[in-house]
């Protein structure tokens, strides 16, 4: 996998860009807070992946390689035409995207995606704001540093990146844990925003299979084909 370096007129929009080729082994996805779009470049074929909220392992195809776009909260909204409150762990085909050209995209992601977006309005922050602040506080601290009621915040957010504030500070949680360097679990639990290691232990169990110390040992649940 290979990440792409991103133009400050893309920043707004999209938190990542990244080009994967399967290699016939075992890989995980982990839980993603993020709405993907997706193209598989040997079928041409562009999906939209909503947040995935347990991890994934699989083994895919050898040679298949795919773009991937991960899209900033709110973001994907925007460009749908839709809310994704029915979209956590769904992939759907799109016929097209106005504006964006799967081949050009297949053959460079940034000048597609600069071309696709250059004439779209500036995408609201609100929601980008709310994403930034649950990371650090709790939901009511967050609703009211925006001056929304919980049940605001909760119906902007559902709608706007599929999850709940809750659900998705969970997320985020244990993907702090899962790119945290080796250290001791209490200190990366505390890091993290756990109340303490059994805490983090029982959520990354939910959110992984298996435990964390067992997911770095490598003792992972077995993986199945990739259908995607």
């Amino acid at each position: 996998m290979s990440s792409l370096n991103m133009p400050p007129a893309l920043v707004r929009w999209v938190a990542g860009i990244d080009v994967a080729t399967a290699a016939g082994s075992a890989a995980v996805d982990v839980p993603d807070h993020a709405t993907t779009l997706l193209l598989r470049s040997d079928k041409r074929e562009l999906i939209v992946m909503g947040p995935r909220t347990r991890a994934a392992y699989h083994v895919g195809a050898p040679s298949h390689s795919c773009v991937r776009v991960r899209m900033r909260p709110g973001r994907a909204q925007a460009l749908l035409g839709r809310p994704l409150r029915d979209l956590a762990d769904r992939a759907l085909p799109l016929r097209e995207l106005p504006g964006l050209d799967v081949d050009q995209l297949a053959a460079d992601p940034i000048a597609a995606l600069e071309e696709a977006l250059a004439d779209w309005p500036e995408p609201p922050e609100r929601l980008d704001e709310a994403a930034h602040l649950l990371v650090g506080t709790t939901v009511a601290t967050t609703a009211a540093r925006l001056h929304l009621s919980e049940r605001r915040l909760h119906t902007l957010f559902t709608a706007g990146t599929g999850l709940s504030p809750k659900h998705f500070a969970r997320i985020d949680r244990v993907r702090t844990v899962l790119a945290a360097d080796a250290g001791r679990w209490s200190d990366i639990a505390a890091t993290a925003g756990y109340y303490d290691q059994s805490h983090m232990t029982a959520e990354f169990r939910h959110f992984m299979g298996v435990p964390p110390a067992a997911f770095t040992a490598g003792r992972r649940p077995a993986a199945t084909p990739c259908t995607a």
